[in-house]
């Protein structure tokens, strides 16, 4: 028994002293420094100990963003409609410097992401493009955030932790190369903040913006509980952006933020709302695959309406009237399938998850509804029309009727 104990106790320490092994961090910095001048950011990566990383393989879209690399160790760079570079450290200390360009203007002339002379609208996404690293085992990047703001700018908001007064802790437990991603702000800001159940929500904008900030914060809080309801999801922060043209007259949201431009109304004449479509997003995380994007638009343009209906900001009278709206503008539609889903497809897939949520409830007693596929849906990394039709089934507990249409083939 003495000998059977001490091997388990030698066991368990072994187990244990692998697991500390394992848990063995590196630190990795990103340093950004703001360069208005010149329509820049200046971003270092920095390893403390380069030997954790065998290569960064990145992404770099078209490669015009990007500019002035230089590396401690290798770097290799290949050009085309889709460059990429690779960087292998060197084994001690190692950095990765490179220029990339803020503003990304579209045909109309307005922009997707913008820098002036007193503030910034960036993406994270872009400051740091997208890699498939390969470390050594038992390594744990440990990553940070700072920002070098120009002189006069006085502050920066990003959606991550912020443990100073420029600099954010980037950690996604979802990824094992941790990179700032997300909606990002930087200048002479005025914001408003406030807590809504367990996640601290800030409403930022460059100030003479015609930002409604407050306007923001009080739809948000009307529809909170809701949407908590729907989406088992407490994220730390959320982060809404805004800004007026020139910047691009729309919504996007990203991870754990929100753009939106300040002259874009909350709530349209027809009842629906850009900004809780994009709550929607931001707390659904549903990834559609394989010409399914009718999934997670429809989704959002559902719980846009829907989450508002619930919170009583919309009469049945106005809900009869939309639906006839979405029945109008979708009416010549064939086929919700496709990479990318138009206006009119939308419409046409949010009436369609309205009669599979009446045909979950009727089949199930009310005991279910399409909240419930929602939820299962969040659940999967991706989602395509056939897993789609294969969870709400699961959920009706039989085929579902609704789903059997031409629409989806």
């Amino acid at each position: 028994m003495a000998g059977g104990l001490r091997l388990a106790l030698a066991v368990g320490a072994l187990a244990l002293s692998s697991s500390v092994w394992a848990a063995k961090k590196v630190d990795l910095d990103y340093h950004v420094r703001l360069l208005p001048q010149s329509d820049q950011a200046e971003v270092r990566l920095t390893l403390a100990q380069g030997s954790a990383v065998r290569s960064l393989d990145f992404d770099l879209g078209d490669g015009s963003h990007y500019s002035d690399f230089k590396a401690d160790g290798e770097w290799q760079l290949t050009p085309g409609k889709t460059a990429r570079g690779v960087w292998r450290p060197a084994a001690d200390k190692a950095s990765l410097t490179y220029r990339v360009r803020i503003s990304h203007g579209r045909k109309n002339g307005s922009f997707d992401t913008r820098m002036t002379p007193n503030w910034a609208l960036m993406r994270g996404d872009d400051l740091v493009p997208a890699a498939k690293l390969d470390q050594q085992d038992g390594i744990e990047l440990a990553s940070r955030l700072e920002f070098e703001l120009p002189s006069g700018w006085k502050s920066v908001e990003t959606a991550w932790p912020r443990i100073g007064k420029n600099t954010f802790r980037i950690n996604n437990v979802s990824r094992l190369f941790d990179r700032p991603t997300g909606w990002m702000l930087a200048g002479h800001l005025g914001s408003r903040r406030t807590r809504l159940g367990e996640t601290e929500v800030t409403v930022a904008s460059p100030v003479g913006q015609g930002m409604h900030r407050m306007d923001v914060l009080t739809l948000l809080t009307f529809v909170w509980p809701q949407a908590q309801a729907v989406f088992p999801r407490h994220p730390g922060k959320l982060l809404i952006v805004g800004a007026n043209d020139p910047m691009w007259r729309g919504s996007l949201a990203a991870r754990e933020s929100i753009y939106l431009n300040s002259r874009l109304p909350l709530v349209s004449e027809s009842g629906t709302s850009v900004l809780v479509r994009e709550l929607a997003q931001v707390f659904g995380r549903v990834n559609d695959k394989q010409h399914s994007e009718w999934i997670s638009e429809g989704l959002a343009e559902y719980y846009a309406i829907e989450l508002v209906r619930r919170a009583g900001g919309m009469s049945d009278e106005r809900y009869e009237s939309l639906q006839k709206k979405l029945a109008k503008d979708s009416q010549k539609v064939t086929t919700l399938r496709g990479s990318q889903v138009n206006p009119a497809q939308i419409a046409r897939a949010v009436l369609l998850l309205q009669e599979l949520d009446q045909e979950i409830r009727i089949k199930t007693r009310n005991k279910r509804s399409l909240d419930d596929v929602q939820r299962g849906a969040m659940h999967l990394e991706s989602v395509d029309t056939k897993e789609f039709v294969q969870l709400a089934e699961s959920v009706i507990g039989e085929p579902s009727k609704v789903l059997d249409t031409e629409l989806l083939q």
